[in-house]
């Protein structure tokens, strides 16, 4: 099993927008992607500053995980909300 956390900051004024799309992102994840045993979007103390907690079977289900549409498509859009 591997796990990663991603730290990811957000502009000021954009969270609302970002948690959007984040969210689509980690149902599409959890509904498609079966290598991948957790997914979640947390959010720090600092309004501007989120975590995803990410948690794979094996190195191919990251592999998968980054290769699928939806991570390529949602990860793109939240990179427009990123400071």
């Amino acid at each position: 099993m591997l796990a990663i956390v991603a730290t990811l900051r957000v502009k000021a004024g954009s969270e609302a927008d970002f948690e959007a799309v984040a969210k689509e992102l980690v149902a599409k994840v959890n509904a498609n992607e079966p290598g991948c045993e957790l997914y979640q979007l947390h959010r720090s103390d600092d309004p501007q500053t989120y975590y995803f907690l990410e948690r794979y079977r094996d190195m191919a289900a990251i592999e998968f995980h980054r290769s699928t549409p939806h991570f390529k498509e949602l990860g793109a859009k939240m990179g427009a909300f990123m400071e």
